[in-house]
């Protein structure tokens, strides 16, 4: 048993110095790896080129601008060609449009009754609809700028106002006219209320803004018109009419919608040419639409390559509406002045005709008791009635002279003083 372990054993020593040398030969070789030096690495390849490059290039320029930006490329992106009566043209004017700016009703603070009435109506109008719509919300940050600039304008003519006011009191009292004092105080008053209410108005908008934005939001209909549903081959048609067409039906489907939504208490605005512009604008240009307003680059004309005149044609309109509209204050200040003039002959004429009257009237009883009175006191009497008839009518006394007067034939007198004035008015 001994002698056979033997051979076993020394197989078993053989085999484990035979590892162990090929450990030391693996150990050696790693170290020299280690201590040659580095090879220069092989260069990859191309990758700018064929099918891997066209997908490294799509990776390296996502989300960037590698193209030329001209023009058509803008109308590429903003996906229209024009605004023109009031309607977007998109698709080389193949498809118009036309939006309705709508405004909301405070739905919360309705009572029941209310409610079921205004969800009825939008029923009606979604019943009512024969043609596709899209609802549109716009949110924009209400510009309180203007506002409040608007708001200070008007305090400072508020001030301006009340200054001329003082100055009047002061002209009042010097003069001793207690009514109109009194009634210059009340409308001091009166305009410092609202100078102080005014005041405390601009200081609650300053800090409302100030302390954040406030948003606005606006609810749009977008109705949509495509040329091919005018029916028949688009090239019998010229251009005009064909926008003509898509006008009147556009229009006509808007009048349709804003009837079917007032019965909802929502009231509809088709929007013009400009206020589209702005739409897209707003849309287009969120971060900037706050500090670059789309009426203020209109007003400033940052569009226009030159400034220009009025035209000559306009000047000359313009001149002329002018010259009509003096020409017209003139005549209107005269015919007042004229009617003013003939209103006073009027009632000089009724004055005159009723002291004739009644000079004629004590005439008569005069003559009525002639009989039962001294003729001397008759004569008296008589001259009696024409010096106070004379005195209410001073013109009597001008009507005495033959060039003044007439007799008729019932032996009155006939007064020609106010006809005689009334011509040398008119003269």
């Amino acid at each position: 048993m001994g002698t056979e372990m033997i051979p076993l054993l020394e197989v078993s020593i053989y085999i484990i110095v035979g590892f162990m040398v090929l450990l030391a030969l693996l150990f050696l070789w790693v170290s020299r790896r280690q201590t040659e030096p580095k090879e220069k690495p092989e260069e990859e390849p191309d990758l700018t080129t064929g099918e891997d490059g066209k997908d490294r290039k799509k990776i390296e320029n996502y989300g960037r601008f590698t193209g030329v930006l001209d023009t058509q490329s803008i109308y590429n992106f903003m996906e229209f060609d024009e605004i023109v009566d009031n309607m977007i043209v998109r698709k080389k004017g193949q498809q118009y449009l036309m939006i309705l700016a709508c405004n909301g009703v405070n739905y919360d603070l309705m009572s029941e009754d209310e409610k079921i009435g205004v969800e009825e109506g939008f029923f009606q109008f979604l019943n009512t609809l024969r043609f596709p719509i899209q609802l549109y919300i716009q949110s924009r940050t209400l510009n309180l700028r203007d506002i409040i600039a608007e708001y200070k304008n008007r305090v400072d003519n508020l001030t301006i106002d009340i200054d001329r006011i003082d100055a009047k009191i002061a002209q009042a009292k010097a003069q001793g006219n207690k009514a109109l004092r009194e009634k210059l105080e009340f409308e001091r008053r009166r305009k410092i209320n609202i100078l102080e209410y005014g005041i405390s108005i601009t200081d609650y908008v300053e800090k409302l803004s100030s302390n954040k934005n406030v948003l606005q939001q606006k609810t749009y209909v977008v109705v949509s018109y495509y040329a091919a549903e005018i029916g028949g081959s688009l090239d019998n048609y010229s251009k005009e009419e064909i926008y003509n067409m898509c006008f009147s039906e556009l229009y006509t489907r808007c009048q349709n919608i804003s009837s079917a939504l007032a019965s909802s208490q929502v009231s509809c605005q088709i929007l013009d040419s400009e206020e589209l512009a702005e739409l897209l604008y707003v849309a287009y240009n969120r971060d900037e639409a706050e500090f670059l307003q789309f009426n203020k680059a209109l007003d400033a004309q940052y569009d226009a390559l030159y400034s220009t005149g009025k035209d000559v044609l306009k000047k000359k309109q313009e001149k002329l509406d002018q010259q009509i509209n003096i020409e017209a204050i003139d005549l209107a200040t005269d015919s007042i002045l004229k009617a003013d003039k003939q209103k006073q002959i009027e009632d000089l004429e009724l004055e005159t005709n009723k002291n004739l009257k009644i000079q004629e009237k004590a005439n008569e009883l005069l003559d009525s008791y002639k009989t039962q009175l001294d003729p001397r006191i008759y004569q008296l009497a008589k001259e009696n009635v024409e010096k106070t008839t004379a005195e209410k009518t001073p013109e009597l006394a001008a009507a005495s002279t033959p060039e003044a007067a007439e007799v008729v034939s019932d032996g009155t007198t006939k007064r020609k003083v106010v006809r005689r004035k009334r011509e040398e008015d008119e003269g």
